[in-house]
């Protein structure tokens, strides 16, 4: 999406909340969000100061002022929150100086794909997640004085091949490591995963149906 493009989704679509997102080094997703009405051209232009003290990984106290700068192109209408939010991922650049934050994951990415180019290897570069995940229907940890401890708990995990359920036990269980590749009644997973991907091509068609 261009700058244009961003702002006249606000006015169209009656954005209410504009998500800023960025990366910590660990790779975590932060965010912070702001009225609509707050973005404007000098916003997407000049970014949004915030407190760099407060992501692990960062700048302590005393140099905690860091800025966020808007990447427009990556600019979407998250269909998950209640309010309509769109959401626009940062690049953390130093405020005095404008410098990309040597800290910053997608910074570095970007000096990357730079030297990329300069050096003549390639063109293009694609970074992105493994969107690798396990699905819980308990989790519960404790980490006290005195003991530390968790459980996990999954109706589909092998361990539970005897639990006694109201509606019975069928049995469909792989076993240990036996979840990546079977087929159904094994996979209770599929209508999940499913939903999650026609909603993320849809999220795709919308931001490349915009100029």
């Amino acid at each position: 999406m261009s700058k244009d493009a961003v702002l006249k989704t606000i006015k169209d679509e009656d954005v209410q909340y504009v998500d800023i997102r960025f990366t910590d080094p660990r790779g975590k997703l932060q965010h912070v969000t702001v009225m609509a009405d707050q973005v404007d051209e000098d916003f997407l232009d000049e970014g949004f100061m915030f407190d760099g003290s407060s992501i692990a990984g960062f700048k302590s106290i005393e140099q905690s002022d860091m800025k966020l700068m808007p990447d427009t192109a990556s600019a979407y209408l998250d269909p998950f929150y209640a309010e309509k939010t769109l959401c626009v991922h940062c690049s953390v650049a130093e405020p005095d100086t404008g410098e990309p934050y040597n800290r910053c994951p997608r910074s570095v990415s970007e000096k990357a794909e730079a030297y990329l180019k300069s050096t003549g290897i390639g063109d293009t570069a694609f970074f992105g997640p493994e969107a690798e995940f396990f699905v819980f229907d308990d989790v519960r940890f404790s980490v006290e004085i005195n003991k530390v401890g968790y459980h996990v708990d999954a109706v589909d995990g092998s361990w539970n091949t005897d639990t006694e359920y109201e509606t019975g036990n069928l049995g469909f269980r792989g076993g240990v490591k036996g979840g990546y590749f079977p087929v159904n009644p094994t996979d209770h997973g599929m209508d999940m995963r499913n939903e999650m991907l026609s909603t993320m091509k849809q999220i795709g068609m919308k931001v490349a149906e915009r100029p």
